[in-house]
């Protein structure tokens, strides 16, 4: 399944909060047409700085806004993911046989940022096929027309996956990783994860804080087994059913008990927390 996004969508700045060197990093990379790997746990923004960078790249630098149509392409990795759902396939169209790129060909072609989030959720045979890409060849083979698709100067090529939440069978092979820089991301400090859920959900700043300091201690749960936390995601979820009428504890226990783990003592351990901190 994949999601283009054109320029109209770009003609507001998605919202991002750096927190580090990450945004210079970034366009260094894309500036040498690095391929760019992103780690981090779900739901810390790491599509969300994606959608930001390529704000920055063809909306700051406006001679290139006219140049292409859909600068970002991404694709949302499953195990069913084949390398024909990415590359293309032929398909009928009324008594003749058409060819269809795929997304990740219309990337290459177009020289749009192609994004593959939690790309360790795909088969490995499907993996592989972005090698040729990932090097100095810059190639994608298109096996079904025979062409050797060379990638247009802008193209790169960004993949996600979090570490901690995947198995060792689904790891990322170090053939794969060893091709690209390699960016960490995760969940702010409370200040900082505060402003971001009063800016996203246009949320009281009171209301703001306390959700972050739920998120903080519910992450600190970690040290007693429970390795995922709570993403800032659930949090500014949490507050835009506050803005929707409902009762904070509600909302944080459909938005945030409920939704972290199915585990009853995990349940009650997160319950207690926002009993504590919510009014």
């Amino acid at each position: 399944m994949s999601e283009a996004v054109n320029l109209a969508t770009l003609n507001s700045e998605p919202y991002y909060l750096q927190l580090a060197d990450e945004v210079e990093l970034f366009r260094a990379a894309y500036d040498a047409r690095l391929p760019v790997l992103l780690k981090g746990p779900t739901g810390c923004g790491k599509t969300r700085f994606v959608e930001h960078m390529v704000w920055r790249l063809y909306r700051e630098e406006r001679s290139r806004a006219t140049e292409l149509d859909v600068p970002l392409i991404t694709i949302s990795c499953h195990e069913d993911l084949t390398a024909t759902d990415m590359v293309g396939r032929f398909l009928l169209q009324g008594d003749e046989t058409v060819w269809r790129d795929g997304p990740l060909t219309r990337a290459v072609r177009s020289g749009a940022i192609c994004y593959l989030d939690e790309i360790v959720e795909a088969r490995k045979d499907t993996t592989v096929l972005i090698h040729s890409l990932t090097d100095h060849r810059r190639l994608l083979p298109i096996d079904k027309t025979g062409e050797l698709l060379s990638a247009h100067p802008d193209f790169l090529l960004v993949i996600s996956y979090n570490p901690g939440y995947q198995s060792v069978l689904k790891d990322l092979k170090p053939s794969t990783r060893q091709r690209f820089v390699s960016l960490t991301f995760d969940y702010p400090d409370e200040e900082r994860e505060a402003t971001i859920i009063a800016v996203e959900a246009e949320a009281e700043m009171e209301l703001a804080r306390r959700l972050a300091l739920i998120g903080a201690k519910v992450r600190n749960l970690r040290e007693h087994g429970f390795e995922e936390g709570v993403s800032t995601r659930l949090l500014i979820y949490t507050a835009n059913l506050v803005n929707q009428g409902i009762a904070a504890r509600r909302a944080a226990d459909i938005a945030i008990v409920s939704a972290v783990s199915d585990d009853p003592t995990v349940q009650q351990a997160i319950a207690d927390i926002v009993d504590v901190v919510l009014p």
